[in-house]
């Protein structure tokens, strides 16, 4: 049994500027705008949907197949990836391409001025999941990327005959009527946040209830309120936040949750604690600046998951 996770690999450029960005906007100007900020940080940090979910597999235990796209810049990344314990043979590498870029400049009240640009990931529509020998006993990670790749790996997974949980997630803008049903179809799960489940209910002209019904589990994150988990339409267990010791940058919070909620479906566990893990694995993300630079044992994890809810026997072989 794998996961492998489909989605993005991106840098992120964390830059600030030490004021404020409305001091040097001239509303009667804006037509001819013309703006330099002069920055007193930046940070290249390692992101994407994809990497984040695979390093919190990573530092749980597992060795998590990455399915996406990287440019030329890539090596250093690939080689942390590496490093950490996750199987990067299934990125490809463009060449005369940059691995997707976001530029962030937050200002003194975090207003934010942010530049995407997609580079490679265009390209993960060319790696095919069969050609990575899936099985019917993995499970496969549908994360936000460009909407063809997130078609076409949803399709492969039905051919196949493998589970798989589809978060639409950012993409849920870019995606249309056909492409959220398709990703839905024969999905094992389902699983947003609140408002994406609110703007994929207005592009599938469908009832939050009826998508919440759609796949056989259904999981609905609600912040700092927790999650819950559906079975089959039916709500079977809310699921509250881990304690935070302070939120420090709730980046990447969600991929950390995703990456709980993999581990725990694929080792068979009881759904509640699936929730749980999920909600500490994210907790641990948010309180730290960045998506994988957060560090904790398997050890420390079940500690703090004592702690927080009880204890698991799930969790036991983590202290050894």
């Amino acid at each position: 049994m794998r996961i492998i996770v489909t989605g993005s690999l991106a840098y992120d450029y964390i830059m600030n500027f030490p004021g404020k960005f409305s001091d040097h906007i001239l509303p009667d100007k804006v037509h001819m705008l013309t703006v330099s900020f002069l920055v007193d940080s930046m940070k290249k940090m390692r992101g994407g949907v994809a990497g984040n979910i695979a390093y919190t597999l990573a530092l749980l235990g597992e060795r998590p197949l990455v399915i996406s796209a990287a440019g030329q810049d890539f090596g250093e990344y690939r080689k942390f990836m590496e490093s950490s314990g996750i199987d990067a043979a299934g990125i490809k590498e463009i060449a005369n391409e940059f691995t997707a870029s976001c530029f962030i400049n937050t200002d003194m009240v975090n207003n934010q001025i942010v530049a995407f640009y997609p580079g490679a990931v265009g390209h993960a529509k060319e790696v095919s999941l069969a050609s990575m020998g899936l099985k019917k006993d993995d499970w496969v990670i549908i994360s936000p990327t460009d909407p063809e790749s997130m078609s076409r790996h949803a399709a492969e997974c039905q051919q196949l005959g493998a589970k798989y949980i589809f978060d639409p997630g950012k993409q849920v803008p870019r995606l249309d009527k056909q492409q959220i049903l398709t990703g839905l179809d024969g999905a094992a799960v389902l699983i947003g946040n609140d408002y994406e489940f609110g703007m994929m209910a207005k592009a599938t002209e469908l009832t939050e209830a009826a998508l919440i019904a759609r796949a056989p589990i259904t999981i609905v994150t609600r912040g700092a309120e927790g999650s819950q988990i559906y079975e089959k339409g039916v709500k079977t267990h809310e699921i509250p936040v881990a304690k935070l010791s302070g939120v420090v940058d709730p980046t990447g919070a969600g991929d950390a949750f995703l990456g709980g909620i993999a581990l725990g479906l694929a080792r068979g566990w009881p759904l509640g604690v699936v929730g749980r893990v999920a909600s500490l694995a994210a907790a641990w993300s948010i309180e730290t600046k960045g998506c994988q630079e957060h560090r904790y044992t398997r050890g420390e994890f079940a500690r703090r998951y004592e702690e927080n809810f009880g204890a698991a026997k799930e969790l036991a072989g983590f202290n050894g």
